[in-house]
C-alpha cells in the first residue's frame, strides 16, 4: 500500500466517490425547461386557465366578425340567460364527474321536478312554497337512488345513471301525461314558480334572476368544494379512491352526498327552468345531459376525475353560448354551429390527455 493511501483518512475514499456519483446523477437530472413544459406546469396547476383563455379569445374573435351587435349589453346578457339552465346542470355534473363518474340522469332529474313542482302548485292548489320545497327533497332523493346503487350495489355510475334516466323519463311522462302546464295556468295559481324568468335592466343590459342564481350556485359549490373537509374528501376520491379509503375517508357516504347534492341543484334548475320557458314541458332540455357534460369537458374539469374547478363547468357553458351566439350572429347554419361545439369538446379532452401525460 502507498504512503498516500495509509495517510489518507479512514472512509474518505468512499466518501469521494460517493461525492462523485452525487455530482453525476444531480449532473444527469438536469434538464433545461423549455417554454411547453412551463405552459404544461401551469395548466396542470391552475385547470381553469384553458377555458378562460378561450372564452376571451372566443369572445375577441366574435366581436371582430360581428362587430358592436356581439358586444352590446343586450347580447351579452341574453348569453348568460341562454346558458343559465344548462350551467345549472353542469354544476350539478361536475360534482360526480370530479368523483370519476358521470350522471346521465341530471336532466331528467330537473324536468321530473319540474312537472312534480307545477302538479303539486297548479293542479292540486299545494302552496308554491311547499311544492318547491317537494321538489328540493325529490331532486335529493333521485340522488339519493343513484349514490345508492353505486356505492352499494357497486354497479358504475354510467350504468345506474343510464337506468335512472330512463325511469325518471317515463315517470316524467306518467305523472304529467305528456302533456305541458301553460304560462297562463302557472301565473293564475302558482305565479312564483316563474320567478327566475323575471329581469331588470341596468342600461340596456336585461338580467334575469334566473342568471344571478346560477353563478350564486356555482360559486357557493366552489366554496363547498375548496374551502371544507368534505370538498378536499370528494377530490381525493376523484383523483384514487383505494387511497382515499385507506386515508380514513368514508368513500361511500361520501359519494352518495356528493349524488345527493347534484339531485338537488338538479331540483334547482327545474325551479328556474320554469322561468326560463315560461311553461312546464315533459319534453324540454331533452339533450340536457349531453350538454351538461359539454360544458363540464370544455371547462377544463378531467373526466378521469379528482382535477379541475367547478368554476370551469361555468366558463365551459359561457364558451358555449358564446360560440353559438357569435355564428348565429355570423349568419352561420346551426348545422355548423353543432359542428365547431363538437371540435372543441375533441380539443379540451386532447388538451387534458397532454396535461396528465406531462404531469405524470
Amino acid at each position: 500500500m502507498s504512503d498516500e493511501s495509509q495517510s489518507r483518512p479512514r472512509g474518505q475514499d468512499f466518501e469521494s466517490s460517493l461525492d462523485k456519483s452525487d455530482k453525476t446523477v444531480a449532473a444527469f437530472e438536469h434538464t433545461s425547461k423549455g417554454l411547453m413544459d412551463h405552459i404544461q406546469k401551469a395548466l396542470h396547476g391552475n385547470p381553469t386557465l384553458v377555458p378562460v383563455i378561450v372564452l376571451v379569445m372566443s369572445v375577441i374573435v366574435f366581436g371582430f366578425i360581428a362587430g358592436d351587435r356581439f358586444f352590446s349589453a343586450f347580447n351579452l346578457t341574453l348569453i348568460m340567460q341562454q346558458v343559465s339552465i344548462i350551467g345549472l346542470l353542469a354544476a350539478a355534473q361536475s360534482l360526480i364527474i370530479l368523483t370519476a363518474g358521470i350522471d346521465l340522469s341530471v336532466a331528467a332529474i330537473m324536468v321530473l321536478m319540474s312537472v312534480v313542482m307545477g302538479n303539486l302548485a297548479v293542479s292540486f292548489g299545494v302552496p308554491t312554497f311547499f311544492a318547491l320545497i317537494i321538489g328540493f327533497a325529490g331532486g335529493g332523493a333521485a340522488g339519493f337512488l343513484n349514490g345508492l346503487m353505486v356505492t352499494r350495489l357497486k354497479l358504475p355510475p354510467f350504468i345506474v345513471t343510464l337506468g335512472t334516466w330512463n325511469i325518471f323519463y317515463a315517470l316524467n311522462l306518467w305523472l304529467s301525461g305528456a302533456q305541458s302546464i301553460r304560462s297562463q295556468d302557472i301565473d293564475a295559481n302558482a305565479g312564483a314558480l316563474k320567478f327566475f324568468g323575471e329581469a331588470f335592466n341596468i342600461g340596456s343590459a336585461r338580467i334575469t334572476f334566473g342568471s344571478i342564481l346560477m353563478i350564486v350556485v356555482f360559486f357557493a359549490l366552489w366554496f363547498l368544494l375548496n374551502k371544507t373537509a368534505w370538498g378536499r374528501h370528494v377530490y381525493a376520491i376523484g383523483d384514487d379512491k383505494e387511497a382515499a379509503e385507506l386515508a380514513g375517508i368514508r368513500t361511500d357516504r361520501t359519494l352518495t352526498q356528493v349524488y345527493m347534492l347534484a339531485g338537488v341543484v338538479c331540483a334547482i334548475a327545474a325551479w328556474s327552468s320554469v322561468g326560463r320557458i315560461g311553461s312546464i314541458s315533459p319534453q324540454a332540455f331533452y339533450e340536457g345531459n349531453l350538454q351538461s357534460i359539454t360544458a363540464v369537458v370544455i371547462g377544463g374539469i378531467s373526466l378521469f376525475g379528482g382535477r379541475g374547478s367547478i368554476l370551469g363547468a361555468l366558463f365551459g357553458a359561457l364558451i358555449v353560448g358564446v360560440f353559438q351566439s357569435g355564428l348565429k350572429l355570423a349568419g352561420v347554419d346551426v348545422l355548423w354551429q353543432v359542428f365547431a361545439v363538437g371540435w372543441l369538446i375533441i380539443l379540451a379532452v386532447s388538451i387534458d390527455q397532454w396535461i396528465r401525460k406531462v404531469s405524470a
